[in-house]
């Protein structure tokens, strides 16, 4: 048994890689790698692993495990600030797209409406896994449309739980002796949620407070790991989404000091498991069933791209959105997504379609998320808002400016004010038009665009410029991108404001003339202020001010080399510190 799992294991491992690698070259991403390499080792493929049903079993708890990561990124206050993206619009599209593909898979499948509703509704899902990395890499997730189209993914992951209750309302299999009437689920489902929101707050964050103090960080992966299992299991105990306890366990851990330290302890499990996942799902496809209807699946998966993306475009232009974001998000929705295969699973065992079907769904599922690179590319090339507004806000031209000033915010203010003090010639952009507005009646010239695009700082002269400084706010710059920056724009040197020391970690080894972190200095001048009104002794202050400096450069260092921000911990000021540092020279007394 354990010659198995070992074969096993190197071979899903082994043509995972090769295929992940060969699809991210070819820009493809990981996920549909993963599809296609389980579905040449699978059963049906190069049959050179078994047990594909245990092994997706066990691969599920990458989806726990992605919707805890899901929640951690939403702190009740973003959670609040975003309601109405969440729910109006995240309902909305459920709704909206369901009704559409409903009548598509009747008419062009030839299906019951019982049975088009059982497979519309997975169709109306797209994928989280497959969108977040790309918003991610792009920089995006931050932005308003990151954020529009982050909240129409979490609520189709909360929605999990009605869409797999409506399935089993719909089921024509014989009810198991003893199973719990609706309502009792639903109740169930508020008592357990109650539960883990009051959990979260008296037992989780007192643990990890224990286990930060120890400063052991096996323990702390090992009580992250408990905490997604346990809440997982605790749903699936009472018979409901075990993704759904996962997702408010890591919401009620959103806004706590830990919320860093959990994410990087978790994600590493969670991308190996999700790629097990779509490895066994892709080895569970029925490929004979999909080469004997080609057609079939062609054209599903194209009818679900276009009724979705034409679906999704359609709501964000009533809700506003300008026309290229919204065909954007309709094109980055458009796809069929990982929570499909669960709720497929769902409506075989509710006897609503045929095996068959369900492989050939999964098809159509895989071949969308095959064109969502190919998408995307499109929209870059061809859906890319021009760089001067037809509202009047012009976009930056090259004039030989020397510096290009990138964010005009309450940080870039002061930069490009001083340098256009000293004469220099400044280029400042920013993307947002009230901010440009409000500069203009000022007297101060902002030009609008996104100062994140390579051809927009080309536009305004990067080739030309000496200094390109980023004052743009959150954490939207990385080591990566300044690389590219330096490449493009060899001759300018370049400095970027960091929003914290996370951000900075980011930026670690990139080529940069200088940094300064958010209110780093201006707090330090608080400090300063607060011990002269103490009445401390200049000399000393000055003693202490170096002293922080020195230990905060030590931490920085050891934290951009490890990864984490635990890292040279004991060089803080801090209250324990200062214990030990009395209890030291009091022995030294002695």
């Amino acid at each position: 048994m354990n010659e198995h799992l070992l074969r096993d294991g190197v071979t899903l491992l082994g043509f995972a890689l090769v295929f992940v690698l060969l699809f991210r070259k070819l820009g493809l991403g990981a996920t549909l790698a993963f599809l296609v390499a389980g579905a040449v080792v699978g059963p049906q493929g190069l049959a050179l692993v078994g047990d594909v049903e245990g092994k997706r079993g066990a691969a599920e708890l990458g989806i726990v495990l992605l919707l805890f990561l899901v929640g951690l990124e939403l702190n009740p206050s973003r959670l609040w600030r975003l309601r109405e993206e969440i729910f109006a619009v995240g309902t909305l599209q459920v709704v909206a797209c369901a009704a559409a593909l409903t009548g598509v898979v009747a008419w062009y499948g030839g299906f019951s409406w019982a049975a088009a509703v059982a497979v519309a509704l997975p169709l109306a899902l797209s994928s989280t896994a497959q969108v977040l990395p790309m918003l991610q890499s792009a920089g995006r997730l931050r932005t308003p449309f990151g954020e529009r189209a982050f909240s129409i993914l979490l609520f189709q992951d909360l929605s999990i739980v009605p869409l797999i209750t409506i399935i089993a309302a719909l089921s024509r299999a014989p009810a198991p002796p003893g199973a719990s009437p609706g309502w009792l689920l639903a109740l169930y489902t508020v008592l357990a949620v109650g539960g883990l929101v009051l959990a979260g707050r008296f037992l989780l964050r007192p643990m990890f407070r224990l286990i930060g103090n120890l400063g052991e960080r096996e323990m702390f992966i090992f009580a992250a790991l408990f905490t997604v299992i346990a809440a997982a299991t605790l749903m699936e105990s009472l018979g409901l989404s075990t993704a759904l306890g996962a997702f408010v366990a890591g919401v009620m851990l959103a806004d706590s000091p830990y919320r860093h330290e959990l994410e990087a302890d978790v994600d590493p499990f969670r991308s190996i498991l999700l790629g097990l996942f779509f490895l066994s799902v892709g080895m569970m496809l029925d490929l004979d069933a999909i080469a004997s209807r080609p057609l079939f699946v062609g054209g599903m998966a194209l009818l679900l791209v276009a009724t979705k993306a034409g679906v999704i475009a359609a709501i964000g232009l009533a809700f506003r959105m300008e026309w290229r974001a919204a065909l954007k998000l309709g094109l980055l929705l458009s796809q069929g997504g990982e929570f499909g295969f669960v709720l497929f699973a769902q409506a075989q065992q509710a006897m609503l379609i045929a095996p068959a079907a369900a492989s050939l769904f999964g098809a159509v599922v895989t071949l969308s998320m095959a064109t969502t690179p190919f998408l995307m590319a499109f929209t870059k090339r061809v859906l890319s808002a021009p760089p001067k507004r037809t509202d009047g806000l012009d976009g930056p031209q090259a004039d030989g400016a020397s510096a290009l000033v990138i964010g005009y915010g309450r940080f870039g203010q002061t930069v490009a004010q001083m340098l256009i003090g000293q004469g220099v010639r400044t280029t400042v952009i920013d993307r947002n038009p009230e901010t440009i507005e409000v500069a203009g009646s000022f007297g101060m010239k902002v030009y609008f665009g996104d100062g994140l695009r390579l051809d927009l700082l080309r536009q305004a002269g990067g080739h030309e410029a000496q200094l390109l400084v980023f004052c743009i706010d959150g954490d939207q710059i990385d080591r990566e991108f300044l690389v590219s920056i330096n490449h493009a724009f060899p001759q300018a040197a370049l400095f970027a404001r960091a929003y914290d020391r996370r951000s900075l970690i980011k930026m670690a080894g990139a080529p940069l003339a200088g940094t300064v972190r958010d209110v780093f200095e201006s707090a330090i001048q608080m400090a300063r202020q607060a011990m002269e009104l103490l009445q401390i002794d200049s000399e000393q202050i000055a003693r202490t001010e170096d002293e922080y400096r020195r230990r905060d450069a030590i931490r920085l260092k050891a934290q951009s080399e490890t990864g984490d921000l635990r890292a040279a911990v004991d060089h803080m000021f801090s209250h324990r510190t200062l214990a030990e540092a009395v209890a030291a020279r009091a022995e030294e007394e002695r």
